[in-house]
């Protein structure tokens, strides 16, 4: 009736915009350019039989206009082949970059999926855990501190719910739901305090509400045609690439404007300085570049989760390689959030828990059941809890639960040593509640208790727990095994210090509780406590301590090394948790944050920060303390020390703690899991949610979800966001320098004179063909060795396109390769009797058809007259040696593209899509040389295999420097030559 509880999707763009798009973007819209200048200089200068000689060929048969073009002095036609040429990869670029495009669009739709909204609904009688996608107008749903609203409800029931609702009003302070009837008429359904609106927040407290709109009939749904016409933003990635493309464009434009002018200066014709500025312009212009880089990123994106990390935004990976800084939290993402009762204290005692209930013989174990002080505990642990069991499963430790770890190991441990949990709260009717908040460290619930013999009402009571130190602060007394109470004294509390450092020293995290019995007095058995504000009618004081239960959620087996390998790359690792200090110490000793070698942790006062620096090199901050800290006096202790624990901090602190650490310059990640962690979250320069535990409001803020929650898997992703940034610098490096090797020919064709060793045509084979599957092959490359023994690469200096990069691509390996590809030309050149000094300023004599331009035999030296024809056939071939030289370079270059600064030798040839696209650009160049169909079409000839051979000294050669350059890098990495060299 009502459809799925979701939005309409805007309407998307039709594929032919999208296509178009991709053929008017980048670098299409100077191929544009260059392509139609051709065809209009064709038109231009040439007669109109020799118009409409191409024109009918091309429309009665294309291939027949190749065939004649290669018979009938093609150089007449060749600005309208050029123009084909250039409007035909435009389409094929377009064609690819579409396709690519197509399916990074479905690894991001993909990722949303990974991460469905799901709530909890009243249905058959039962709580059940539903798709928020399914829910329909009617049902009964329960919203909690840190849910998104599912949909637009009426509140029917409000323990202290507060709602987020400035993406909707603006009104930025929380707002408190109620149950009570709006009887203003004046007043705007949105400021209704007992509404609550699809895709809102709840901030605190709890409710319940019956859904009254789905879908696009919400509210917010009638605002997301709005919303879908909002722009994407562009990401840093995005505009690195788009700045490097309109350098290279304005690049391009210049130097072919340039040589245009300096060609017509020395005399030549302006067909000649057209078909330069042409191929300068072309040539500059790294036509496969964008589909490339397209390609390793969606291969990024699907590596990354494929590993359990939800990239919101791909820019979020790479960050993610230059963070210097983690601020994580500890329980389920250092720890396996997976905690049990370990220790109780209660009547001065402390007993361990190791399934029998207290580790003693079964006829003491009753003895102690039947102690007030225990059943007054076991009261509060039971009720004061929002825990509860999904489904009945025998085997109680593997039951599905709602509820933190905390309360959730307490229930199981109660369900199993004294009975079911949920019959026994349904003798004492919860009736209000506080729910626990990072803030007050603690929460309370009041309930009814009636008169056992009458079942008629008796009074009411509360019970609370929390942080063990704020209970203690809020009682004034304590009770005995025999039910007793008493006043607590200084004994008394130098034994709660005692056990709770004892147990918080094991890692054990602690809660403590206590009760209150309020009079008739007080209130009644008709006060509705529903909808107010409890800390406003409610002291909390003059309680009574009820004991101690501790719980141990140890590490995750993998969390040592991991925070060991941040270590090694230069990355600290700072917890920052709600635990006491002396908990925290324990747990970031396990997981390796702080050294068990360094001695000298401190939990003392920082009032003298001056002289612990001195002393220390590790310490634990508590959170009161951290509040009376100056802001500079925080920023020397973040500087000074390298291993630091927050402890017992609010989420105002931890986002403090962030801004701090990004005011020293540091890359900032930070979890967090809690609506609270929002703030932090947004501000860190990447946010990282828990996918599991986190809550709605912490993966909207989020950049990043772990879907696993696990700490490892940060480290797995700041080393593939290295690997992300190394492969696209290498990717980058590979394509600018096969592509220079077509720009110097026409430098030399303008100062020099010397005919054109490459045409076009196989100046975009070599870009959009040859070049395309080994630059995409390395986005396959697995890490370099040392990726994660280098420190974090400062993301203001270290440029995907920097001048280190530019240099080594178009002065030191274009140049080798175009030395090596040159000397194959003049070889060629050689053999059919033109020696290299004839060559030079001879471009004049070449192209003109009344000229006989005479060759020297190779073995008589007797000088042989030649047509024009001859030498555009030895042209040819000279070319198509040319571009043999450089897939032979190309061949080595790829190679050691493969690493920045490992040898070759260690990192090994284990990249098949790499080592396959080897053979693949053999064979395609193979078929362009030595098929005649497609010499016509690429203007080649099949050349001599010497010339293979005298390339190949080139090939070693331009391996062993870079094998000795990445030495002087690994050996000499802080020196000038070590720096420099780097790209």
């Amino acid at each position: 009736m009502y459809g799925l509880n979701t939005f309409t999707p805007p309407k998307s763009r039709p594929w032919y915009l999208l296509f178009l798009k991709e053929m008017t973007s980048g670098f299409a819209l100077l191929l544009w350019f260059a392509g139609i200048a051709s065809f209009v200089a064709f038109f231009t200068e040439h007669k109109n039989e020799d118009v409409r000689f191409v024109l009918f060929a091309c429309h009665k048969n294309f291939s027949r206009f190749l065939f004649l073009f290669h018979s009938h002095h093609h150089h007449y036609y060749y600005q309208a082949y050029l123009g084909g040429a250039l409007i035909f990869t435009v389409v094929m670029t377009g064609l690819f970059s579409y396709y690519q495009q197509m399916s990074s669009s479905k690894v991001f739709k993909s990722f949303k999926q990974m991460t469905p909204q799901y709530a909890f609904v009243l249905r058959n009688g039962r709580k059940q855990e539903i798709l928020a996608e399914q829910l329909v107008v009617g049902d009964i749903v329960y919203c909690n501190a840190g849910d998104r609203i599912p949909a637009d409800i009426r509140i029917i029931h409000s323990d202290g719910m507060k709602i987020d609702n400035s993406s909707i009003t603006g009104e930025s302070k929380p707002l408190l739901r109620t149950i009570e009837r709006c009887d203003d008429d004046n007043q705007s359904y949105l400021e209704a305090s007992n509404l609550a609106f699809f895709s809102t927040n709840c901030t605190d407290g709890n409710g319940i509400g019956i859904i009254i709109a789905t879908g696009d009939n919400t509210v917010i749904g009638d605002l997301a045609s709005i919303v879908s016409n909002i722009g994407e933003q562009t990401t840093p990635i995005a505009r690195e690439i788009s700045s490097f493309v309109n350098i290279i464009t304005i690049i391009s434009l210049l130097s072919g404007a340039l040589f245009f002018g300096l060609t017509i200066y020395f005399g030549q014709s302006i067909f000649n300085a057209f078909i330069l500025m042409i191929g300068i312009t072309v040539g500059n212009v790294p036509e496969g570049l964008l589909p490339a880089l397209t390609v390793v990123l969606t291969v990024a994106a699907k590596r990354m989760a494929a590993k359990k990390c939800m990239v919101k935004h791909l820019e979020a990976v790479e960050t993610l390689g230059s963070t210097s800084v983690i601020c994580t939290d500890k329980t389920g993402t250092l720890t396996q959030n997976r905690m049990t009762v370990e220790h109780l204290w209660f009547g001065g005692d402390s007993y361990l828990n190791r399934g029998e209930m207290f580790c003693l013989d079964e006829e003491e174990n009753e003895h102690i059941k039947q102690r007030l002080d225990w059943l007054s505990l076991k009261r509060c642990a039971m009720l004061c809890s929002r825990a509860e069991f999904l489904d009945d499963n025998p085997i109680i430790k593997n039951r599905k639960t709602l509820g933190d770890a905390s309360e959730t190991a307490i229930m199981k441990f109660l369900e199993e040593s004294i009975g079911p949990v949920e019959q026994y709260r349904q003798l004492y009717p919860k009736l209000a509640e506080k729910p626990f908040n990072s803030t007050t460290k603690y929460q309370y619930s009041i309930h009814r208790k009636n008169n056992p013999n009458t079942g008629l009402f008796s009074s009411h009571f509360l019970v609370m727990k929390g942080a063990p130190e704020r209970i203690l602060e809020r009682c004034k007394w304590r009770v005995n095994d025999e039910g007793k109470t008493f006043p607590i004294d200084n004994r008394f509390i130098t034994m709660f210090e005692d056990v709770y450092r004892d147990y918080g020293s094991h890692g054990e995290r602690v809660l403590a509780f206590c009760d209150r019995e309020f009079t008739n007095e007080e209130f009644d058995e008709y006060y509705q406590f529903d909808g107010k504000n409890l800390d406003e009618i409610i002291e909390l004081n003059n309680l009574r301590f009820l004991g101690l239960i501790s719980m141990i959620d140890p590490p995750r087996p993998d969390v040592p090394n991991a925070v060991s390998l941040c270590r090694q790359a230069g990355i600290r690792v700072v917890m920052i948790t709600g635990d006491h200090p002396i908990t925290a110490q324990a747990i970031a000793k396990m997981c390796g944050i702080i050294s068990i070698e360094h001695r000298g942790t401190s939990i003392a006062s920082l009032r003298s920060t001056t002289s612990i620096i001195n002393n220390q090199r590790s310490i634990v901050v508590p959170g009161n303390e951290l509040e009376e800290m100056p802001d500079d006096d925080l920023r020397q202790v973040l500087e000074s020390y390298g291993e630091i624990v927050f402890a017992r901090t609010s989420p105002k602190q931890k986002l403090r703690v962030v801004e701090q650490f990004q005011a020293l310059g540091e890359i900032v990640a930070v979890t967090g899991d809690g609506v609270n962690d929002s703030l932090a979250l947004k501000k860190a320069d990447i946010g990282i949610a828990m996918g599991i535990t986190g809550s709605e409001v912490s993966k909207q803020a989020a950049d990043m979800i772990l879907l696993d929650d696990n700490f490892a898997t940060i480290v797995i992703g700041i080393e593939e966001g290295r690997r992300i940034f190394d492969n696209l610098k290498k990717t980058i490096s590979y394509i600018l320098a096969g592509n220079v090797t077509t720009i110097y020919p026409f430098i030399l064709y303008a100062v020099l004179g010397i005919p054109l060793a490459i045409s076009t045509p196989t100046a975009l084979l070599i870009a959009l063909g040859t070049d395309m599957v080994p630059a995409i092959s390395l986005a396959y490359e697995k890490s370099e060795n040392d990726i994660m023994n280098i420190g974090p690469r400062n993301a203001k200096k270290d440029r995907m396109v920097d001048g280190r990069l530019l240099q080594r691509a178009y002065l030191t390996i274009g140049i080798m390769i175009s030395s090596a590809a040159f000397f194959s030309y003049f070889i060629t050149m050689w053999y059919h009797g033109y020696d290299p000094l004839m060559l030079i300023y001879s471009q004049h004599r070449w192209n003109d058809p009344n000229d006989t331009f005479p060759i020297r035999e190779l073995y008589t030296n007797n000088h042989i007259n030649t047509t024009l024809n001859e030498r555009m056939t030895i042209q040819i071939e000279a070319q198509s040696a040319y571009f043999t030289g450089i897939i032979v370079m190309q061949w080595m270059d790829v190679i050691v593209c493969k690493t920045r600064r490992v040898s070759i030798f260690r990192h090994g040839m284990s990249n098949w899509v790499l080592n396959f696209s080897i053979i693949f650009e053999t064979l395609i160049a193979a078929a362009f040389i030595y098929t005649p169909a497609l010499n016509h079409v690429m203007q080649t000839h099949p050349i001599d295999w010497r010339c293979i051979v005298w390339t190949l000294p080139f090939m070693f050669m331009l391996f062993f420097y870079e094998e000795f350059r990445k030495w002087i890098i690994r050996k000499f990495p802080s020196s000038f030559f070590g720096k420099e060299l780097l790209a």
